[in-house]
């Protein structure tokens, strides 16, 4: 009779607290991959911020040890500077200052640039760049064109892309040359917003925003021009240089058409 019926309190407690505790680890496993995701997030936002940034600062221009950094490097070809000056071999330069150069087919030069020194350079800001860290980092206006030519994270990255790219080309004066492979890199670069750059655009910066490195570069580069001329005008008379200025002509000519008349033809 002193027997009592047994009331399940502890367990209904029990089981209240287990599923308690069940949508609480629910709850939180909710709330952890949001939480994860929006630190994730923001720590990618302050990485692709602040990898603009992380430009440390660049070595000096030294002709002595041949070191260049971010610059585009000029030096005359023989006889075809003789014949028209403006037409040169040019390279670009990595960070550390050495310069790389397509000097033959299949063939990118490193640290030895072909056809003599540099007698022109040109020292690139790399703030006019873009390193876009993933497609939505785009600093340039034309994002779609620089994902087209193939996009960086840095400048070395950049001008690494380009050589492994120009390793499987061959050189040819005409349509794929020194010019080709800068051109291309920059492009890679976004340099000054723009993956336009070409042979013609690139030669014309090169001469109006290049500087020589002395005097001595100035006259190696039109003295041979010079001497041609002269013996060329008491040899021939004056109709040598109205030939001289023909084949510039056709030259430029042969350019602006591959270029921007049919595309591809000079890449």
């Amino acid at each position: 009779m002193r027997l009592l019926r047994r009331i399940p309190l502890p367990r209904v407690e029990k089981d209240y607290d287990m599923e308690a505790d069940e949508e609480g680890a629910f709850a939180s496993l909710k709330v952890l991959p949001s939480m994860e995701l929006e630190s994730a997030s923001d720590d990618e936002l302050v990485s692709s911020s602040g990898g603009k940034q992380e430009l440390w600062p660049l070595g000096d221009v030294d002709p002595t040890r041949a070191r260049f950094p971010c610059c585009i490097v000029w030096t005359p070809l023989p006889v075809v500077s003789w014949l028209a000056p403006y037409i040169g071999h040019v390279g670009i330069a990595r960070e550390d200052g050495t310069i790389l150069d397509f000097a033959g087919s299949n063939f990118v030069n490193v640290d030895d640039l072909a056809f003599g020194s540099v007698a022109r350079c040109l020292q690139l800001d790399r703030k006019e760049c873009c390193f876009p860290v993933n497609l939505a980092t785009h600093v340039c206006a034309r994002s779609y064109e620089h994902t087209e030519a193939g996009t960086a994270i840095s400048w070395d990255d950049a001008l690494r892309s380009g050589t492994r790219h120009f390793e499987h080309k061959c050189y040819n004066l005409f349509t794929c040359n020194s010019h080709s492979f800068v051109a291309n890199c920059l492009n890679r670069l976004a340099y000054g917003g723009s993956a336009g750059w070409n042979v013609l655009n690139l030669a014309a910066l090169v001469w109006l925003r290049g500087r020589w490195l002395d005097r001595m570069a100035v006259v190696r580069s039109f003295l041979p021009f010079a001497a041609v001329s002269c013996v060329g005008v008491l040899m021939a008379g004056w109709s040598f240089l109205l030939g001289m200025a023909a084949f510039s002509l056709l030259l430029l000519g042969w350019f602006v058409i591959g270029v921007y008349c049919v595309k591809g033809l000079v890449c």
